[in-house]
């Protein structure tokens, strides 16, 4: 967390330059500094045995259990040539077994005698139907082991079980933790010391000690609460630091002009704003009101008008002579919110054209894939003004792209924007435009406040009149397989009523010409690849959709062949899309009644949420089917189960967050850097969080460069090198 020289050298120079390079390959650590942050997922005590009757859900995990062995034997197979030890292990509740082979049986047979105490760690494994470790890495524990010194350090001691990998077991890491632990009393406390101690927390070197080597759970209580603390309050510090930074720019008010396009807009609008519609547009018009720029997170469940209140905003700022800008994440979108949003605004969206209306403006679309003559004539219309609002791609953000006057710009799905791309746009206004963000993944508070940190927040979470709830099930097809063929009659009663339906797949079906590397690598392992859009298609065109008009859509189609899929699908000409998942935001086709997901379990919560959103957008009610063939015991079964049984996506993505790890909800994913969170969870640490973020803002503004908290300056410079700045933008 922070740069101290001893800290910050390479590990070849403590542990040699073969377990540095296993350390850094394999699970990211390159200093002491990263090591002393490796911290221990829990902790096996002498009296207390790991419970084997976890396993069964950690199938080709690598983990380590502590255990009594029970009973050794040796086999033979192949007329005695062949020798197999097999060891059973026990912790009193349940039984596992280990294997040996070859000439690799003598040395554990001479070890592992009944009644001794081990760690033993490998990857669980199954055979006939029973678990299994084979030719696990093992120390034995106690009065048993060999070695006097490893027998005095167990005893009455807590034992640390490290996140491992098959190269590197959790008693070798600790073996490296025990080699850096003495620098950690050169790490420098990044905690003003007032609040440290207003708050009873340890100080950091005390709390590296006892997380690593712990006497009492009350240490690691002490150590974790501490460390917690750390992580919530230099990541809430850059925020407010973000936060200060945005409220210093100057930004150019949009006041809606009385008699203008946005009550013109208002006067034709065939229903009623919701409540929560015109709470969060009045937040949005307060802020677009000021001198300073807007920075506002809009989250909306699937299908609550989102779109609405941003069209609204962007009307507004039209109004009083600015331009907006709408930034989607896929072509697919961008033409999809061209295209409904020319359709609201009728005659408005034909400002200068025959037959547009006097207080029209112009909405031009622009994309990678146009022609150079729409091109051409999209870039003159932003460039004049003659265009106010513009919807398109990251084609926005190019060096050619040249505004009139930008004064708002719209992201939509934020998740799928970086740091740069949105300040790239952001720069193209004469002063920094205002700056609204929309996701329709629903996100709990205390991830909003880590996350999106740096933004102010609205909820629309009522749905508008008129939308029809959607019945979700699971089908089991392996079990069950008159189930699935149920689901393919369900699809075709819905095409008979004149409805349309989706099938969504994980895979395109064309990858082996992408990557033959890939496709072999999944035929070697024990999965089968996952189903794809050109396969199910055929299946479904040649047998139980056969009749209908089944069409694909996929990210690897021509753009201009993405777009005629889509229209005839929104004009009702194809009855059936087998799609991946560029229909999971913004596709808007009332008529769709029914979605049917392959390999559901192959997707996250939030997203089959998402995708299920594509459908009730109608009258008539909708029908998701999740098609699964895990087995109903199985945590990926539970988690389809979930999402079959609320429509509330709030509670969704909490039930998401608490399945996943949270550097993944924190943008690793898309970063490629790893979470700089390691104790801190955000979804059981909200008043971690809350607080930290309340001392950040004080401080923050008390102290705007931290010159009086050097400790601070430096972990804060340590999370925000380049990468890390990135991963906190991503979200």
């Amino acid at each position: 967390m922070e740069h101290v020289p001893a800290l910050d050298e390479d590990l070849k120079k403590t542990l040699g330059p073969a377990t540095a390079k296993v350390l850094a390959e394999q699970l990211g650590l390159h200093t002491a500094l990263d090591l002393l942050h490796h911290y221990p997922r829990k902790y096996a005590e002498r009296g207390e045995l790991t419970a084997l009757t976890e396993l069964a859900d950690q199938l080709d995990e690598h983990v380590t259990v502590v255990a009594q062995v029970a009973d050794a034997r040796i086999l033979t197979f192949n007329g005695g040539r062949g020798k197999r030890l097999e060891v059973t292990i026990t912790d009193g509740n349940g039984r596992l077994q280990l294997v040996f082979f070859g000439a690799g049986v003598h040395k554990p047979h001479k070890e592992l005698l009944p009644g001794t105490r081990a760690m033993f760690a490998g990857k669980v494994g199954m055979f006939n139907r029973k678990l299994q470790l084979s030719h696990p890495a093992y120390e034995p524990l106690g009065a048993d082991a060999s070695d006097q010194d490893a027998a005095t350090a167990f005893a009455g001691r807590l034992i640390p079980i490290y996140p491992a990998c098959a190269k590197m077991e959790s008693w070798k890491i600790a073996k490296c933790v025990d080699a850096v632990l003495p620098s950690a009393r050169e790490t420098v406390d990044p905690l003003p010391p007032a609040l440290r101690e207003g708050r009873g927390l340890v100080p950091l070197t005390e709390a590296l000690l006892k997380i690593h080597r712990p006497a009492t759970k009350a240490d690691v209580e002490d150590a974790r609460q501490r460390l917690k603390w750390d992580e919530a309050f230099v990541l809430q510090i850059a925020l407010a630091r973000r936060r200060r930074a945005d409220s210093q720019l100057p930004a150019v008010p949009r006041r809606p002009a009385p008699g203008g396009l946005l009550d013109a807009f208002d006067a034709k609008l065939p229903f009623t704003l919701t409540e929560g519609q015109q709470t969060v547009s009045k937040e949005i018009f307060d802020d677009l009101a000021t001198e300073h720029p807007m920075h506002r997170l809009l989250q909306g469940e699937v299908g609550s008008g989102k779109t609405m209140v941003a069209l609204r905003a962007m009307l507004a700022v039209v109004d009083c002579g600015g331009q907006a800008a709408m930034l989607a994440p896929t072509e697919v979108l961008a033409q999809q919110h061209h295209r409904s949003i020319t359709e609201m605004m009728g005659e408005l969206a034909e400002g200068g054209m025959l037959g547009g209306s006097d207080q029209g403006t112009k909405v031009v679309l622009l994309t990678g894939s146009m022609g150079m003559p729409a091109r051409r004539k999209a870039l003159l219309d932003l460039v004049t003004g003659e265009a106010g609002i513009v919807i398109g791609t990251h084609a926005l953000i190019e060096d050619k792209v040249q505004f009139h006057d930008l004064g708002l710009v719209v992201v939509d799905e934020q998740h799928r924007f970086g740091v740069e791309q949105r300040d790239a746009l952001r720069s193209k206004g004469k002063q920094p435009p205002h700056l609204l963000v929309m996701t329709a993944t629903p996100i709990p508070r205390t991830v909003a406040m880590t996350v999106f940190g740096d933004l102010e927040t609205s909820v629309l979470d009522q749905l508008p009149a008129g939308r029809s709830p959607i019945a979700t099930h699971v089908v089991p097809a392996k079990d069950k397989p008159h189930f699935l063929a149920r689901a393919w009659e369900r699809v075709r009663e819905e095409v008979g009523k004149g409805h349309q339906a989706y099938v969504v797949c994980p895979r395109i079906g064309d990858e082996e010409a992408a990557d033959p590397k890939k496709k072999s690598a999944e035929a070697d392992g024990d999965k089968r690849p996952p189903l794809a859009v050109l396969d199910i298609a055929d299946e479904l065109r040649a047998g139980p959709l056969a009749g209908l008009s089944v069409e694909v859509l996929h990210g690897r189609m021509d753009p201009a062949d993405k777009d005629d899929v889509m229209r005839r699908f929104a004009a009702g000409e194809v009855k059936v899309l087998v799609a991946t998942t560029v229909i999971e935001v913004g596709v808007n086709v009332p008529n769709s009644t029914v979605m049917v997901i392959m390999d559901a379990d192959r997707f996250g919560v939030s997203q089959l949420h998402q995708l299920r959103g594509r459908v009730g957008r109608g009258s008539a009610p909708g029908l998701c089917l999740l098609v699964s063939e895990m087995h109903e015991a199985s945590p990926a079964r539970a988690r389809l189960a979930a999402v079959a049984a609320t429509l509330d996506g709030f509670e969704l993505s909490r039930i998401d967050l608490e399945q996943r790890r949270e550097g993944d909800v924190l943008g690793q994913a898309q970063s490629g850097v790893r979470s700089s969170l390691r104790m801190l969870a955000v979804i059981d640490d909200e008043e971690v969080i809350a607080q930290a973020r309340e001392e950040a803002t004080r401080v923050v503004a008390d102290d705007p460069e931290l010159e009086r908290l050097p400790g601070l300056k430096l972990a804060l410079d340590a999370l925000l090198d380049t990468e890390r700045e990135q991963y906190l933008e991503k979200g």
